[in-house]
């Protein structure tokens, strides 16, 4: 890990919806150490700022993807950027998910929105891991069909025995699928809960909301795993901004077990 960001070109841009780009990225020169699913680096868009973004996928190699929505100044020039331009990289940073623990289990992923990105890599190393894990599962919520993350590559996940199931806020013209909270899509797949692993990345309240119907259904919380969020500034739990109860989100999360987490979902996110 280095604290000094290193450069880093974007080898290839793809829009993933109005708003969001995935930015593929290689070393200039020194690469940073090698990221795990769950943990993030710290990405600064020369002459604007930095901000905290979760890995998105794991290339060959020292190359990395990181998904970007764009909601401020630093990620709306990040979206803006084209291949062959330059950034600076620190990191890895934070916790990532505990694929041991999930080990022998069927996996069950949930996220809303662009809480996808950060579990994307969970998803890849399970399906190329498939005498490892159990049963896949996947249960994805946006707000219109048109803001779901990474479609085509849905339907590589089906097609490699991954039960994906999809509902959104507000359907569009030709919409069939389901239209809800994402929680309304537990009752849409066979799982057993004395042999599953959630891990669960979205808005708070969604995660708030998911993980009391997984626990009404006889999950137990050590089998949950979220990931959490606040305001990421340092990255090395120094400013004290990503502050969560006794935890640095930074340093200490943004993966928690829910056993951890449960007292501090409790504070509202300002």
């Amino acid at each position: 890990m280095t604290t000094v960001p290193l450069p880093y070109r974007v080898t290839a841009v793809s829009a993933e919806t109005a708003d969001c780009v995935s930015l593929e990225v290689a070393p200039v020169g020194r690469a940073l150490p090698e990221f795990s699913p769950g943990r993030f680096a710290m990405v600064y868009a020369f002459g604007v700022g930095e901000v905290p973004i979760s890995v998105s996928a794991i290339g060959a190699g020292p190359r990395l993807v990181h998904t970007v929505r764009a909601i401020g100044a630093v990620t709306g020039a990040l979206c803006r950027l084209r291949a062959g331009d330059t950034i600076g990289l620190r990191g890895p940073y934070g916790t990532g998910w505990d694929l041991e623990a999930a080990a022998g289990l069927d996996v069950l992923v949930v996220a809303g929105g662009i809480g996808l990105a950060p579990l994307r890599p969970v998803v890849r190393h399970v399906l190329d891991h498939p005498g490892r894990y159990g049963r896949l599962r996947a249960l994805l919520g946006a707000r219109t069909p048109a803001d779901l993350l990474y479609g085509e590559e849905l339907e590589h996940w089906r097609r490699a025995s991954a039960q994906v199931e999809v509902t959104v806020d507000r359907p569009g013209p030709g919409w069939r699928g389901s239209v809800g909270v994402v929680t309304t899509l537990l009752d849409r797949v066979d799982w057993r809960p004395d042999r599953t692993e959630a891990l669960i990345c979205g808005p708070e309240v969604m995660i708030r909301h998911t993980v009391r119907a997984l626990l009404a259904r006889g999950l137990p919380a050590r089998r949950v795993q979220v990931s959490l969020e606040r305001n990421m500034r340092c990255g090395t739990g120094h400013c004290g901004h990503c502050q969560l109860g006794p935890l640095l989100l930074c340093r200490d999360g943004p993966v928690v077990g829910y056993d951890r987490a449960r007292p501090l979902l409790a504070v509202r996110e300002l």
